[in-house]
Formats: structure tokens, C-alpha cells, sequence
């Protein structure tokens, strides 16, 4: 939306039904006259178009707001979103767990439930038990399933974002090129008894990345979330959008060459993930005698102050600082997120240490290195926004209108 009247973000069109919900929604214009002012449509017009959304259940009437005349007279009635109109599910898968959960349209989480399921079984039984999860948690929250307005996945590998599908995923055995949208889909439905309902996949780090920054760095223009875990990967938030590459691959730095012969889990060689990643570590503990076999078993020892475990995490950290100079200079964040099992204090002073060695000062003056704010849930959280921001996005509005005969 440009501001300017009778313009839109659809070049030479009049502002729809679905551009002025998103001018409520983006609170750039909340009383009918705001919303003339900037459409430049009549008020008949706006009347006709706002209609459509009361019907639909969408917007509602606020407190009146200020009067817009110096002369007096009755205050403007705002007009609000009505986010309890429907809810989100969201879920987020890991190599070895999962979380779920119903969210409001605003993000707040309704009823959440995670526990042990293993990637490595396959995307038909995964998906078919994330079904079961869903409707357990919308008995718990006390929402009907036809309240669902759609489903958000996040997965632990690329994703090719017009297909939904994943793309050669190295943690993923089985699930390359899987149908995971219509498999969730068919699951919620066989589970629920509810109507098919659309289903958004993205990389993990990709929906914490967008999560985190649309909760608590909503100003930062250039956003760089990694994640530490099993493996690593990092999301990209450029200008308040996910930044996916050409075909889903953005981010995916933990297959990086960074000189060393460790065989990765991708069938590659000097992987920085082969030598930095949450796994690796375990590997390492292991052979050195201590029981560990995966990124939260890493973190678990890391929270109980055991001194071999922080020792890795530290120079795991200077490994991926090493790579990040690349990364924040190439990119020049304003933030730099670090996320996972291993992002804790021994990791992170490990990641200073080279960033701000290798990197160009330029790069790093106004560069804010942090830790998660939402933790576990800044992937269900950038899930539920996912799907929210698609589903009301203004050409989608018209077509669901439409759908729904209003």
C-alpha cells in the first residue's frame, strides 16, 4: 500500500476489501474516515467493502477513537481485527521431538503439548501422529476443529516454498519430496472429522527467525537467527519477509566447507556441521566417555555446569563465529540471534570471539548478538504468524471471501 489515493499494492487498482483489512491489521488507518483518506475511495465504497469483513466475522467495532473535526462532534468508531474469529495450529518438528500447539490469530498460545517423535519414521507416521496432537490440543484450548483456519509446519531441512516440499534433506531420511502438505492436511481431517485446511511448511530456523523478529525486533530491517542444534542452519528476516533463496536453501550454513576431513551427516566432507553442531559435540563427549548422543543431551550437560561439555560448546562457537564474519558481513544485520542447544553462555563467548575477530568493525558497530527470547516456542510462534499472514494477505482475502459467498 503506497498511501496515496485510489492506490494499492496491485498496481492501478482501487483498494479491495482485503487492502483495507490489512490497514486495520497494520494499524495504519483504524476509523472509516482514516481509511478513505488513505484509499481514496468514497465512503459508499468503503461502507460496501468493510461490510464484506463484518459479515465474514473478521472485523469488529472498537471504543470510539478521537473526534476528526476541530468543530466537535462524535468521536470516530475504531474498527479492530477480530482475532477470535478462528485459531492456528502449529507444529514444530526435530530429529527426535516435537512440539504443537492451537494459537489465537495474534500469536498468544492457546494449549501446547510436545514429546518424542522421531523423524527418522517417516513422514507418514509422523504427520499421522501430529493429527492425533492437533485434536487432543483443540479439546484442551476448547475450540472446535472447524475453527481451524490452517496449519504451520516447521521441519528441520530446506524447503522448496512453492511446493511445500522438502528438498534433499540431510536429517531427514524418507521425507525428500514428500507431499508433507496434503499428508498434514488429510491427517487433521481424518483425526478431526473438520474440512481440509490449508498447510504452510518451512525450514525451522527459517519460522524461528521469522517468530523471534516479528515479536521483539519488529524495527530491525536485516534479522539473522541460527540455530544450534542437531545440525545448524540459520533464518534470514529481510525487510519483515523470510529471505529463502531461489529455491528454499537460504541459510542452510551448516554445509559450509570449513577445512576440517569430519564426515557429515549429508555424505560430505568438512562440514561446519560435521565439527560444530550440537551432534558433533555429543560425538565428541562420547568418545571421550561421557554418556551423549544428541544436541539436547549437549544441553542438558551444558545446564548442569559440566566442564568438558562447555569446552566443546566454546570452540564450537569460534567455529560458527568463524563463518558468521562471512555472514554478517556479506548481510550487516542489525541483530544476530543464536538459538538451539547449544546457545548458551560457553557457545556464544566462543562465537564472539571470532566474529568480532574476523569480521569487518564496519560489519559489527551496530550489530546487537543476542539469544532467544521465545526459546522452544519461536518456531510454533513463527508458524502461527506464517499461516496468519498468508491466509489474510489481501489478493487471499478476496479469494475467501468469495469462497465463503460474502
Amino acid at each position: 500500500m503506497t498511501g496515496r489515493p485510489g492506490r494499492t499494492g496491485r498496481a492501478g487498482g482501487q483498494a479491495g476489501a482485503g487492502d483495507l483489512l490489512e490497514l486495520v491489521r497494520s494499524g495504519r488507518a483504524t476509523t472509516r474516515g482514516a481509511l478513505q483518506q488513505v484509499t481514496g475511495l468514497s465512503r459508499a465504497t468503503v461502507g460496501q467493502r468493510l461490510d464484506r469483513l463484518f459479515r465474514a466475522g473478521w472485523l469488529r467495532e472498537g471504543a470510539g477513537g478521537p473526534v476528526d473535526s476541530p468543530l466537535g462532534g462524535r468521536p470516530s468508531i475504531t474498527l479492530e481485527f477480530d482475532d477470535a474469529h478462528a485459531v492456528v495450529l502449529a507444529a514444530d518438528l526435530e530429529t527426535r521431538h516435537a512440539r504443537a500447539a492451537v494459537l489465537s490469530l495474534t500469536g498468544e498460545i492457546l494449549a501446547e503439548h510436545s514429546g518424542t517423535l522421531l523423524i527418522e519414521d517417516g513422514p507418514d507416521a509422523v504427520l499421522g501422529e501430529l493429527g492425533g496432537w492437533f485434536a487432543e490440543l483443540l479439546e484442551k484450548a476448547g475450540h472446535r476443529a472447524d475453527e481451524v483456519c490452517g496449519i504451520g509446519l516447521a521441519v528441520p531441512g530446506p524447503v522448496d516454498n512453492e511446493t511445500g516440499r522438502v528438498v534433499q534433506p540431510p536429517i531427514m531420511p524418507g521425507w525428500d519430496g514428500y507431499d508433507i502438505r496434503g499428508r498434514l492436511s488429510r491427517a487433521f481431517t481424518e483425526r478431526t472429522g473438520a474440512p481440509r485446511v490449508p498447510v504452510l511448511v518451512d525450514n525451522d530456523a527459517n519460522l524461528m527467525a521469522y517468530g523471534e523478529q516479528r515479536t521483539g525486533y519488529a524495527d530491525c530491517s536485516a534479522f539473522v537467527l541460527v540455530k544450534v542444534s542437531t545440525g545448524i542452519g540459520a533464518g534470514v528476516v529481510v525487510g519483515g519477509s523470510v529471505f529463502r533463496g531461489v529455491d528454499g536453501g537460504a541459510g542452510d550454513i551448516g554445509h559450509i566447507r570449513v577445512g576440517t576431513e569430519a564426515l557429515c551427516r549429508c555424505g560430505s566432507h568438512g562440514c561446519l556441521a560435521a565439527v560444530a553442531s550440537g551432534g558433533a559435540v555429543a560425538r565428541k563427549l562420547a568418545e571421550s566417555g561421557v554418556p551423549a548422543s544428541s544436541g539436547s543431551d549437549v544441553r542438558d550437560l551444558l545446564a548442569a555446569g559440566h566442564p568438558g561439555a562447555a569446552a566443546l560448546a566454546r570452540e564450537a562457537g569460534r567455529r560458527v563465529g568463524d563463518v558468521l564474519a562471512t555472514v554478517v558481513t556479506l548481510l550487516n544485520p542489525g541483530v544476530l540471534m543464536i538459538a538451539g542447544d547449544l546457545a548458551g553462555t560457553p557457545f556464544l563467548t566462543g562465537v564472539r570471539e571470532l566474529l568480532y575477530q574476523r569480521a569487518l568493525p564496519r560489519s559489527t558497530a551496530r550489530l546487537e548478538i543476542v539469544t532467544s527470547r521465545l526459546g522452544e516456542r519461536a518456531g510454533l510462534v513463527g508458524a502461527g504468524a506464517l499461516v496468519v499472514e498468508h491466509l489474510y494477505a489481501p489478493d487471499r482475502v478476496e479469494e475467501r471471501l468469495l469462497a465463503l459467498g460474502v
